[in-house]
């Protein structure tokens, strides 16, 4: 996919979220709910993401941004015979 079509599918729900935004206060109290529901897994991903995320660089790099060398990958050599 380009970057073009992806930006297009990118603003073409944007739309549609918009849209149903706009009609949500006239939406019967199923939609609603079902639209509250889906809205918070979207948000709960994201947030659990990004902790996991911060979590990782953390652990790897430290507060200062350095790698911290006790979390360095050592290489597993074959033993010899």
């Amino acid at each position: 996919m380009s970057a073009e079509g992806f930006l297009k599918e990118v603003q073409d729900i944007g739309e549609k979220f918009l849209l149903k935004l706009q009609k949500l206060p006239q939406a019967e109290p199923v939609e609603i709910v079902s639209f509250s529901v889906v809205l918070l897994f979207i948000v709960t991903v994201l947030v659990l993401t990004i902790i996991a995320c911060s979590c990782c660089c953390y652990s790897c790099c430290g507060c200062d941004g350095h790698p911290d060398p006790r979390h360095r990958k050592s290489q597993v050599r074959p033993a010899a015979h």
